[in-house]
């Protein structure tokens, strides 16, 4: 068991789960059991399953990554390669058969594409993550889709807010995977990976970062108030991100501090975020 929730990143869970559970709130849902369903699902069998099934596949690059053995990753011994693909399938699927049973036919859809995504991100043959862009798109989906699974299950209509709102959303999660990227572009091009930052450099990488980030921003900004709390609390991901655009790839390590800045700030944004969200409801 340990060796799954090591391989299942305990500190990313919240991202997943956040998402679902605000969005279904958000749209007209209640704490009912397809509500505690769906959170617990993206808190925790889909993290087993996205992140399990890609240290099995990513086995031969992670052994060869400094950085991977904490909590940013672990590097699962091949003896429990197959205990990781066994429960990511076992914790799974029961969760996905009742919330397509409880749901509507757009939030099953949208839970298809989410599990398909966790899917193509790291399987052989498919490998989203070693295409340049795309790596970045279905990281960002990996967020995104729990949020759109969470408002189309209610059945409620979802406002034009909420349609912009998740394209912000989806803006920060591709910036958000770019940044990381960009500490392994010494690494990955040795290893003949591909992705956004070895095809375009540190400096280039972080320079789309940050405008992604920006632009997430603006969005919200403009959005009905209290959005623009929210679109406050997406400056410093820019300014973090921004201090890398002049970045040589050869000192691209030095981006590593950039990606823990990031990982603890998830958590004040969060809560800016959720206190805001709590704020206005109650209002």
């Amino acid at each position: 068991m340990a060796v799954v929730i090591g391989a299942s990143r305990p500190i990313s869970w919240i991202n997943t789960a956040f998402p679902f559970a605000a969005a279904y709130l958000l749209t007209g849902g209640g704490i009912d059991w397809r509500w505690v369903c769906g959170t617990l699902f993206f808190l925790v069998p889909y993290n087993i399953a996205m992140y399990g099934i890609n240290d099995v596949f990513d086995f031969e690059s992670d052994i060869r990554n400094p950085r991977k053995g904490g909590v940013e990753g672990t590097v699962t011994d091949r003896v429990h390669h197959r205990l990781l693909l066994t429960a990511s399938a076992v914790t799974t699927v029961p969760f996905l058969v009742l919330l397509l049973v409880g749901g509507t036919w757009a939030s099953g859809v949208w839970l298809v594409v989410s599990s398909l995504m966790v899917l193509a991100y790291s399987v052989k043959g498919l490998r989203f993550k070693e295409k340049p862009f795309l790596d970045s798109v279905t990281s960002a989906a990996h967020f995104v889709t729990p949020a759109l699974v969470g408002a189309t299950m209610t059945g409620n209509p979802v406002g034009s807010w909420f349609i912009w709102s998740m394209v912000a959303f989806f803006l920060w999660g591709m910036a958000s995977h770019a940044l990381g990227a960009i500490q392994d572009v010494t690494a990955d091009r040795a290893g003949g990976l591909a992705s956004i930052a070895t095809v375009t450099g540190a400096a280039n990488t972080a320079r789309l970062a940050t405008a992604w980030y920006v632009l997430a921003a603006l969005i919200l900004l403009f959005l009905p108030s209290p959005s623009f709390i929210a679109a406050l609390a997406v400056v410093p991901y820019a300014v973090n991100s921004g201090r890398f655009m002049g970045l040589a790839d050869d000192n691209c390590t030095r981006a590593r501090s950039g990606w823990r800045v990031f990982l603890l700030y998830n958590y004040l944004a969060g809560a800016i975020i959720t206190i805001t969200m709590l704020a206005s409801t109650i209002g």
